[in-house]
């Protein structure tokens, strides 16, 4: 996954309200698209300046001696037909001069960062969206599926046009529905479900290991997908992994609500955890629980520890480590931009009217975020080529949505609006106001440096909301590669380092880059926080919380 500029990176809280008001509102940004006309009106000087070296451009395109040339990492023209055909070559130059036209003169332009952010973002996806590579007269790549196909790309291509738009999310599939089975090709490491309440099913996975540590783990996934990004399959499962390291480990899997369970808010979720946390603590027969949480799952995971501290019972809690989440949003991407008031408060009543926010509906809003490999990448695959997208199980895992109750859209969205959740006492939990200073116990934060919803200097600016010792670790992958992110993959890099003092700039140019996975680091790093060995369980659950279900679970199931 490449990296990302820093301005299309989009935080979850923010991307939420999106998905229930539609993408429409940040493709077209009225306002700001005003506030753009009016400086341009005013200052003409810098737009035909802009204008005067298009045309010199486009006069060397003609005569063949542009030098312009794609991007590195993109891959839309990457069929040779695009380099050695003059006529191709030359559109495909003149559309790349036009758009880095185009994008100057908004980056000229003074406007406010939330318009500027706006601008930004509109004009990036239409230049995406006029890309003659997503136009069947002028792609070589449909032209050779014509003659491969015998013209057969003619009538499954728009049949799969159609098929995708007939139903939410309405863009390009990314993988075929039927391409893997939960519990038979994902979440497929050995466990039982050994609690179930109306809000959760929590799973105890069985040890790989003689001896295991004696203080245990429990996961809490994201609210937005389902757990199995953290149990994807066999060599890529972070929980296959701390297992065969000897960790107890305990997920939650989290009920796919609907309307009847709109109730549920930060209250429900927070004491839906902590009956998981102590149904673990009385299984595994520890003192104390460590927890490891993930995107949505982190903030549910700082709001319950704050409440715990701040009634003087965090003591139980081993460890907080906190994957790809973002708690502090200041100028976190053109989300951030988008958000006020109004449409927030637009968001709300929209879900709440529902009973929930469709999952489907923030898969759309995710994919707009990377047009080009997630909207137009597809576009020629499935549509001009005629072709079903290829398997890969984290599009899979991501095409699997959830929806997420009225009241806990309405609490996340709210707690983005001034950025409550780094500010202590600004948002109550089950009674408590919380602060995330008062969480005093150890960290492992983890951040990928290409992330496009959680930008990892938010990330990093929230380890130092905690009031514990922190290690950070940055991941040089994006929001999904972070996670999934096994031992031996030849490209994967971090860095780590047990100071989070210095300014997020200033931390990554003076900490060192090591190869691999952050796993193993991990994986260290509970070891040494959790006590003593002992024999491994030789069966699951205990009398009173025995094996009611064999892992995945139901929940899961749950579409």
């Amino acid at each position: 996954m490449a990296d990302e500029p820093e301005h299309f990176a989009t935080p979850l809280d923010e991307l939420l309200a999106q998905a229930a008001n539609g993408p429409l509102r940040r493709l077209f940004p009225t306002s700001s698209g005003a506030a753009f006309a009016r400086w341009l009106a005013a200052n003409p000087t810098s737009a035909l300046g802009h204008a005067r070296d298009l045309v010199g451009e486009l006069r060397r395109v003609v005569s063949g001696s542009s030098t312009v040339e794609p991007p590195r990492g993109d891959r839309r023209f990457t069929d040779p037909a695009w380099s050695s055909n003059p006529l191709l070559r030359r559109l495909m130059q003149a559309y790349l001069a036009a758009g880095t036209a185009a994008e100057a003169t908004v980056h000229d332009a003074d406007l406010s960062w939330r318009d500027s952010e706006r601008m930004d973002f509109a004009v990036s996806n239409l230049i995406d969206a006029v890309s003659p590579t997503n136009n069947p007269l002028t792609n070589p790549v449909a032209w050779k599926a014509l003659i491969d196909t015998a013209g057969g790309n003619l009538i499954s291509g728009p049949r799969n046009l159609l098929k995708d738009m007939s139903s939410k999310p309405r863009v390009p599939s990314m993988v075929d529905p039927d391409a893997y089975r939960v519990g038979k090709d994902l979440a497929v490491t050995p466990g039982s479900v050994v609690y179930r309440s109306e809000v959760l099913e929590l799973i105890q996975y069985k040890p790989q290991t003689e001896n295991v540590r004696s203080v245990p783990l429990l996961i809490i996934p994201p609210t937005i997908n389902k757990f199995y990004v953290l149990d994807l399959a066999p060599g890529r499962s972070v929980v296959e992994y701390l297992v065969q390291q000897g960790q107890q480990a305990f997920v939650i899997s989290w009920r796919n609500p609907g309307a009847q369970q709109a109730s549920w808010g930060f209250d429900a979720y927070a004491e839906a955890i902590l009956d998981a946390f102590n149904v673990t603590e009385r299984i595994a027969e520890s003192g104390q629980v460590h927890v490891v949480a993930a995107c949505s799952g982190g903030l549910l995971a700082c709001l319950t520890a704050a409440q715990r501290a701040g009634t003087g019972q965090l003591s139980r809690l081993a460890s907080l480590s906190l994957l790809v989440t973002m708690i502090d949003q200041v100028h976190a991407g053109v989300a951030t931009a988008v958000m006020d008031d109004t449409t927030a408060r637009a968001a709300i009543a929209k879900s709440k009217k529902q009973g929930y926010l469709d999952g489907r509906d923030l898969a759309e809003v995710f994919a707009w975020l990377r047009p080009n490999d997630l909207i137009w990448n597809y576009w020629v695959n499935n549509y001009l080529r005629g072709q079903s997208p290829p398997k890969f199980d984290i599009l899979f895992w991501n095409a699997d949505t959830t929806r997420m109750s009225a009241a806990l859209h309405r609490d996340f969205v709210e707690s983005a609006l001034g950025n409550k959740m780094s500010q202590p006492g600004a948002i109550t939990v089950l009674g408590t106001p919380v602060a995330l200073g008062d969480i005093t116990v150890d960290s492992y934060v983890v951040a990928g440096s290409a992330d496009h919803i959680c930008p990892w200097e938010n990330c990093y600016r929230s380890s130092q909301l905690l009031g514990g010792a922190v290690r950070f670790v940055l991941s040089t992958n994006g929001h999904i590669a972070a996670l999934v992110n096994p031992p031996g993959n030849p490209k994967s890099r971090y860095q780590v380092s047990d100071d989070n003092s210095l300014p997020a700039d200033q931390w990554r140019t003076t900490t060192p880059v090591t190869k691999g996975s952050w796993w193993p680091d991990y994986a260290s790093w509970l070891g040494d926080r959790s006590g003593d060995e002992k024999p491994a369980p030789t069966s699951l659950g205990s009398v009173d919380y025995p094996p009611i279900d064999t892992a995945p679970g139901t929940y899961v199931m749950t579409r």
